[in-house]
């Protein structure tokens, strides 16, 4: 039996691609770029957003032009980071049955440190710790933040699932060594995320539940 659950955010517990997406476009307008669509923004996702806003930007553009793009995608994102996201459907009835079990449950996201926090405590305030990346921390498939993660959970890798919905899920739970689920609601295709290695999908939360 598994004693705690490590989750990604973007395309796992929450769905952001809205506002990821209007903030990426509100920065490439603002430096006379053109907009990207829905779904080129979700493949871009994933890496983090110095990643994302990477990919969004022309193909060519130099690096101090690109920080100052990013600059004004990190300003406006932190400004309308909840105008339309929301968790998927049956999330919080999940992270509510586990802890009812007494499994532990945390957050290891690429998203913005400050976002990550923020964001969980309105949605997930049961969950047990969420970390995003600072200037100091390493961005995953690391694994550095899922072992202060499991630390602060204490339990041993092998004691934990990790459930994300993309290929740099796969890797970091491999680089950290725990069993992973793959959800197929989020930004990745089913076959991606089984070329990329996963070896177990959900399509519903409450399938996680079985595999505790």
């Amino acid at each position: 039996m598994k004693r705690a659950v490590i989750f990604d955010l973007d395309g796992t517990l929450l769905n952001t691609l809205g506002d990821l997406a209007s903030s990426v476009n509100f920065a490439l307008l603002s430096c006379g770029y053109p907009e990207r669509s829905i779904d080129e923004v979700r493949t871009f996702i994933g890496n983090g957003v110095i990643m994302l806003m990477h990919r969004s930007v022309p193909k060519g553009t130099n690096a101090e032009d690109e920080k100052k793009c990013f600059e004004k995608f990190r300003a406006h994102y932190l400004e309308h980071m909840e105008d339309t996201t929301a968790p998927y459907e049956g999330v919080n009835g999940l992270i509510r049955a586990l802890g009812e079990k007494g499994i532990g449950t945390a957050v290891v996201s690429n998203k913005l440190d400050a976002a990550v926090k923020g964001l969980c405590k309105k949605h997930f305030p049961l969950l047990t710790c969420a970390f995003g990346v600072t200037q100091e921390s390493e961005r995953k498939p690391s694994a550095a933040n899922v072992y202060k993660a499991l630390s602060l959970l204490g339990v041993r890798s092998e004691e934990a699932l990790y459930v994300g919905d993309s290929e740099v899920d796969v890797q970091t739970a491999q680089n950290a060594g725990l069993e992973m689920v793959g959800v197929t609601w989020g930004y990745r295709s089913r076959e991606v995320l089984l070329s990329s290695g996963a070896k177990v999908l959900v399509d519903r939360p409450e399938e996680i539940l079985d595999l505790i």
